[in-house]
């Protein structure tokens, strides 16, 4: 099964996310910043992130960076998911490293299409 880790601020947007996910056969864990996310990660990397972009404690962006440089050898696929619609926004996300890009409100099918972009659906 694959895995899935949700990283958001909102505890709202977790539980939407993970019903979607579930239902698309993912297995879902949450943090609520960067911070957890990274320590989610270190102990047990998923397939794929989703990952908010405004957070307290540590930023989607810091969160993106600190994945990128620490020792974890197979890095999960992430997907920024987020308000921030701005193409500076999304291209900054791509440079930082992110692997697609999805705006909130989000639904079953627009989410279940990112995944498959990244090859985890």
């Amino acid at each position: 099964m694959k895995t899935c880790l949700v990283v958001d601020d909102s505890k709202v947007i977790r539980k939407v996310a993970r019903h979607i996910l579930e239902t698309l056969n993912f297995q879902v864990r949450e943090a609520s910043d960067g911070r957890e996310a990274l320590d989610s990660c270190l102990d047990s990397v998923p397939d794929v992130v989703l990952l908010d972009w405004n957070m307290p404690v540590m930023s989607g962006m810091d969160f993106l960076r600190a994945l990128k440089d620490s020792d974890i050898v197979r890095k999960p696929k992430v997907v920024f998911c987020t308000t921030e619609n701005g193409m500076a926004y999304i291209r900054a996300a791509i440079e930082a490293g992110a692997d697609e890009y999805v705006m909130k409100p989000f639904d079953r099918e627009t989410l279940e299409s990112k995944l498959q972009i990244v090859g985890v659906a």
